[in-house]
């Protein structure tokens, strides 16, 4: 049976949603631009994005439900189904998940007696497995509301969820104070986080992402990449190409060069145009 259509805003929920849209897609020179925050907006309402939401972006940006709907559930991050105020995202890619994230997302599973992307009956905690979080120098990692909470433990991960659940004060290891997942979506769509501290708290990245810059600066421990346009202190041996010599002919496309260890004197006939 086709749907029925989509059940309308109450008339002040529309006024409010109506007049936060305009100021959204005056920042594009093209209307359409303003989809994905307008998805945000409307997911900041209900905590998913709804049918009445799709139409709702589809009237002020002159759209189809169809195209709306496309984008809408390209996008893991616009919720589909109602979900909880804090959504637990466990990174179990390929790193988070050798260092313990497999074992973390399999504790909060059977902790919080939920599947994945379920929501805990009191309604406080959606629980998903994440692809990866973006931050692999702190595995494994763990985000609440896409804030983070690095280097987690089973142990921990339990600890957080209960205190999510019991309204306890609870802080990422960096970046700003955590907001419901409704509060979130508000500033994704591009108004102004209010709380008072939130914005200077965001901070910057952490020291385990920030440890490669400082080799490359030379800082404390040598410098061991040179500023582009200098010339390499060390050489690299004679007969032994490094990866900025020109392509070396081998076994898959050269039947005369077999691959296996080079022996004897053979490595000195490598060419070494790239020196």
């Amino acid at each position: 049976m086709p749907q029925l259509p989509a059940p309308e805003y109450p008339a002040d929920v529309r006024a409010r949603l109506e007049a936060d849209a305009k100021e959204i897609v005056a920042r594009y020179p093209d209307s359409r631009s303003a989809l994905l925050p307008l998805l945000h907006l409307v997911q900041s309402e209900e905590g998913h994005v709804t049918r009445t939401g799709m139409q709702f972006c589809a009237d002020v940006l002159a759209l189809t439900t169809a195209e709306v709907t496309a984008v809408a559930t390209f996008y893991s991050m616009y919720r589909r189904k109602p979900s909880g105020d804090y959504q637990v995202g466990v990174c179990t890619n390929t790193l988070c998940a050798v260092m313990g994230g497999d074992a973390i997302f399999d504790e909060l599973k059977e902790h919080l007696g939920v599947g994945n992307n379920e929501t805990t009956e009191d309604g406080k905690v959606t629980l998903e497995h994440i692809e990866c979080n973006a931050a692999c120098d702190f595995a494994p990692v763990v985000m609440v509301n896409w804030e983070f909470f690095d280097n987690q433990t089973p142990a921990s991960a339990k600890q957080l969820v209960d205190d999510l659940r019991a309204g306890g004060e609870v802080s990422p290891t960096r970046g700003a104070p955590l907001c419901t997942f409704k509060e979130t979506a508000r500033i994704l769509a591009g108004f102004p986080d209010e709380r008072p501290g939130a914005v200077e708290a965001s901070g910057a990245a952490g020291p385990a992402s920030l440890l490669g810059l400082r080799l490359a600066k030379g800082e404390g421990h040598g410098r061991v990449v040179h500023p582009r346009g200098s010339a390499p202190q060390d050489k690299t041996a004679p007969g032994h190409p490094s990866s900025h010599d020109a392509p070396q002919e081998t076994s898959a496309s050269d039947p005369s060069h077999p691959s296996g260890p080079v022996s004897g004197d053979a490595s000195g006939d490598v060419s070494e145009e790239g020196e």
